[in-house]
């Protein structure tokens, strides 16, 4: 009988013969790769050259200086000068291979390859702390398979040229940790206000766990985040036998803490949000850098003002302890942004990187929808108790008007006709329209979503109120106008662009919902003598979130108050605070149009349609408000 293992063997013989041959053509490849990139890499001395940050000056709308950033700078730290923990954290959270590999870890890509394999997406990567210096220094953040080829080349490069003491010398320092420092003696500095040397075990394992996601791991940005990662990176340490289980249950029990600010600049948290987003897109520069930024110094003051004097009267009485502004204008510039109460005590941008359910703040999207369907501001709905499975929605005050017009179910934003409207229109309809005016958080199509149970950021919910202020034109929103480096080239400079979203004539009726709620809704507080205001509310369930978004004349005012925490304020709603704060930030700019005329105060209307008097004063409004934001 024939063997039939052999043919079996015969070709496993082959395959491994083939092995030197098959190693010879790789290193071939790598090498005309490496020919290819070779002209255009440094001297590897150049690369310890001071690290120093540059100067980013950034100035307001009228170009006058807001602030200086980066200017403290960072020299560049010895391995030895490092804090040997901070080292310890970095390793293994990232590379611990990385003093036995030659630049690529054959087994950490495999693992890599498995674990993703296994999960059906990338959860992991099998990057060296070699590559991803290599990646920082001299390539681009495109992800495609030739730029990984570049990447390996350049690895083996370094490991060629560098030990493995300077190779980790040089990730340390040029690093980047978020917050716009680059290397773990400035991020020491912004976070911790020390040196890189002196810093604890807990704060060397939030400084490693940055490394995943600088920008939004950053614990000016999201505290928590930073700190749940840091235990993962404590964990690691532990599970290497680098701490022990003791230590790290000590760092978790004691996380750390941002420092206190020590500079006061004007819109602290403005800043923070531009240069994050500018050190994205431009990635670090090699100069020192002018930003021409659209923040209004006067209405970044009565923003500031308005929020602290409103919870410094009414904070403690109310159990409210956090707020967010945002104010727009109609080109989509952002004019200012309060990210919370005080910048000094508190980084978090409330206004740009926390999500909240934002209640009937929602609405307009809803009845949007409704009225590209064909309803009318005059259509009659149902407002009585309604139950849609198990969800049955009530009415604030508890109370039920019967059959009322869409305008006053907006305007009294009345939450069971609001029930009745989804069903009608269809969630998916409101998911769409919300996506075509900006929201881009995740909106799940269901009956709740009408009273705004999707969580956003004010920054999105305001933006995204932008075409009903402009008369349908949704602009770019924008927060820097130009930058430059001091040799005078321009590095960016914004371009400009809207598109229409909403029809002229749907625009119209939904300024006139709008305008109804200001004047004789649940946003009366935000009513202004010498100009029209459109706006809506929004309170969220237990008053847990209070929301207003107002437009008048050239501006678009978004509020937002509650806690970091999520505990319920005293019965706060989003017509009460927020929309007293908003009327006071609009205050702050004189009107740009003829004052308004008088109109007849009408009392909020009881079941059934408007009388002639309230539809005369609607029309003389809708007149007003078309003339204030249309065509814009």
């Amino acid at each position: 009988m024939a063997d039939r293992t052999a043919p079996r063997r015969s070709l496993l013989r082959r395959l491994i013969g083939a092995l030197p041959s098959l190693f010879v053509v790789l290193l071939l490849a790598w090498a005309a790769l490496f020919l290819l990139l070779a002209p255009e890499l440094p001297d590897t001395d150049a690369l310890f050259a001071d690290a120093e940050q540059r100067t980013v000056t950034l100035l307001a709308a009228d170009d006058t200086p807001l602030a200086e950033r980066a200017a403290e700078g960072a020299r560049f730290l010895r391995l030895d000068e490092v804090a040997p923990h901070l080292v310890k954290a970095v390793l293994a959270i990232e590379d611990h291979r990385f003093y036995e590999h030659f630049g690529v870890d054959p087994r950490g890509l495999l693992r890599a390859a498995w674990q993703n394999l296994r999960a059906g997406e990338v959860v992991a990567g099998g990057s060296t702390i070699t590559q991803q210096l290599a990646k920082n220094l001299f390539l681009t953040p495109e992800r495609s398979w030739k730029r990984k080829l570049q990447e390996l080349a350049l690895a083996l490069w370094l490991e060629a040229r560098l030990s493995k003491t300077e190779i980790l010398t040089l990730y340390l320092n040029r690093v980047y940790l978020g917050a716009g420092a680059y290397g773990v003696e400035a991020a020491a500095r912004r976070y911790f206000g020390k040196s890189a040397k002196e810093v604890t075990l807990a704060e060397a394992a939030l400084l490693a766990g940055l490394l995943k996601a600088p920008s939004a791991l950053a614990p000016t940005r999201d505290l928590d985040a930073a700190r749940e990662r840091a235990a993962v990176v404590l964990g690691r340490m532990a599970e290497l036998g680098w701490i022990t289980p003791q230590q790290a249950n000590a760092a978790r029990g004691a996380p750390a803490k941002l420092a206190p600010e020590t500079k006061t600049d004007l819109a602290g948290h403005f800043l923070d949000w531009v240069l994050d987003d500018l050190t994205e897109h431009l990635g670090k520069h090699g100069r020192d850098l002018v930003v021409r930024t659209t923040l209004d110094r006067r209405l970044q003051l009565a923003a500031q003002e308005a929020l602290r004097a409103a919870l410094a009267r009414e904070g403690a009485a109310r159990a409210v302890e956090e707020g967010a502004i945002v104010v727009l204008d109609a080109s989509g510039a952002v004019r200012a942004m309060v990210g919370g109460e005080s910048y000094r005590t508190s980084r978090l941008n409330r206004a740009a990187n926390a999500r909240r359910q934002p209640g009937s703040a929602f609405k307009p999207f809803l009845y949007l929808a409704a009225l590209e369907k064909g309803w009318t501001p005059d259509s009659p709905i149902e407002d009585r108790p309604i139950a849609i499975g198990d969800w049955r929605p009530e009415n604030i005050d508890g109370r039920y008007r019967g059959r009322v017009s869409l305008a006053d179910a907006f305007a009294l934003s009345l939450n069971a006709a609001a029930a009745r409207l989804i069903r009608e229109v269809g969630p998916e309809s409101v998911v769409a329209t919300a996506r075509r005016l900006g929201i881009a958080a995740p909106l799940p199509a269901v009956p709740s979503l009408a009273l705004g149970t999707a969580e956003v950021s004010l920054v999105e919910l305001t933006s995204a109120y932008l075409p009903f202020a402009t008369g349908g034109i949704r602009p770019t929103v924008h927060a820097v106008r130009e930058v430059r480096d001091d040799r005078g080239r321009t590095l960016y400079r914004f371009a400009p662009s809207s598109r229409r979203v909403i029809e002229s004539a749907t625009a119209a009726a939904m300024q006139r919902l709008l305008a109804a709620v200001v004047e004789r809704g649940t946003g009366r507080s935000a009513r202004l003598d010498d100009r029209v205001v459109i706006g809506k509310s929004g309170t969220t369930q237990s008053y847990r979130d209070a929301w207003f978004v107002a437009a008048a004349g050239e501006l678009l005012v978004g509020v937002w108050v509650g806690n970091d925490d999520g505990r319920p304020m005293q019965k706060v709603t989003g017509g009460d605070l927020p929309a007293r704060i908003a009327r006071e930030v609009l205050r702050a700019v004189p009107p740009t149009a003829p004052p308004a005329p008088a109109l007849a105060r009408v009392a909020p209307p009881s079941a059934g349609s408007p009388d002639a008097r309230e539809e005369n004063g609607l029309a003389i409004l809708l007149d007003w408000v078309s003339r204030t934001f249309g065509g814009r």
